[in-house]
């Protein structure tokens, strides 16, 4: 009989996580199962717990940035061992036979499945995945504070990649919470001229310490009109909706809007705004597996870090309402204490 898998699970929407075990069914063939060890709280586990999707399945275990040791491996894993660090994000399995899968684009496959939708996620003592999406930890990579690069870390890098920025181009982040404060990181250390916007003044210093050159407060129409034509690239992580025809005037002819976070209100675009400069609006999800080996790699050689505060996972309940009132600073990281 296989062991049950002890987890927290909320019962509905909004409910309160409660203690919770399942019976994962016999190991797939080309499956691992991984001790969880740590896992970062994300806002998708807090919409996810709330159904904003309309695609929660109850009783909900979430938890898509994990950290921990391969226990069981099935017969078809390849280049995996035993004991073995290794991190999971949004996405547990893809086909690997479809056009997107045999190109790269892992991440786009049709039939792709995350983590914890459909399925029970890392708030547990252990979580299955295909071997393939189990990326090994890079050695110097901490594994207290390495599992919201997992989600976190390659949603912000993956555009960096995908768009083909350039270390001479000019940047800018708009939102520096829990996505915006990593791709300050990260722009930084790729050599681009990095601006923060942001709705926070009092935020300058620290913003300046994670690789902003600049920041601008996203509500001033002065200082937004004076950054007219000069961006390559605007990442949006924010959901909050502003005013995106005045954030489309920052950018350079050839210049990105580009979204990673999810706003949920349509977007006021003019095309001609779009049509004049040969500017582009854009979005992506999470990223290659090849893609998040390369932000491991890239994280470890620029010490690039998220800032995290630990919960113990049996204060689960306290963590989603830290996150919810906004005062995390900047990522959320459970530690397993079954």
């Amino acid at each position: 009989m296989t062991k049950s898998i002890k987890a927290w699970a909320a019962a509905g929407p909004g409910k309160p996580f409660e203690r919770f075990s399942y019976e994962p069914g016999p190991l797939k063939a080309d499956e691992v199962e991984i001790q969880v060890e740590y896992c970062g709280l994300c806002h998708s586990d807090l919409s996810m717990w709330q159904n904003e999707w309309g695609m929660s399945a109850y009783p909900l275990v979430p938890g898509h940035e994990v950290v921990g040791r391969i226990v069981a491996r099935g017969g078809e894993v390849r280049g995996l061992a035993d004991g073995e660090r290794v991190g999971l994000g949004w996405f547990a399995r893809s086909c690997m036979h479809c056009a997107q899968c045999l190109t790269g684009d892992d991440h786009l496959c049709p039939t792709v499945e995350a983590t914890i939708v459909g399925r029970h996620g890392g708030f547990a003592e252990r979580v299955r995945c295909h071997w393939a999406w189990a990326v090994p930890l890079p050695e110097a990579l901490p594994s207290p504070t390495s599992g919201p690069l997992f989600c976190g870390g390659i949603t912000v890098f993956s555009p960096l990649i995908e768009l083909g920025l350039r270390p001479v181009d000019r940047a800018g982040v708009v939102g520096i919470g829990g996505l915006g404060h990593l791709a300050l990181q990260y722009l930084r250390a790729w050599g681009c001229e990095v601006t923060a916007f942001t709705s926070r003044a009092g935020k300058a210093r620290d913003l300046e310490s994670m690789g902003a050159h600049r920041v601008v407060a996203s509500t001033d129409e002065r200082a937004l009109a004076d950054m007219a034509g000069s961006l390559d690239l605007l990442l949006v992580t924010t959901s909050a909706a502003l005013d995106w025809p005045r954030f489309i005037t920052t950018l350079a002819p050839r210049g990105h809007l580009h979204f990673v976070g999810a706003v949920l209100e349509p977007l006021n675009i003019g095309a001609f705004s779009l049509i004049a400069g040969q500017k582009s609006v854009s979005g992506s999800p999470f990223g290659r597996i090849s893609t998040l080996r390369h932000m491991l790699d890239f994280s470890e050689r620029h010490k690039i870090a998220p800032i995290v505060e630990h919960f113990p996972m049996s204060r689960v309940n306290d963590a989603l309402d830290h996150l919810h009132s906004g005062k995390a600073r900047y990522r959320i990281v459970l530690d397993a204490d079954f």
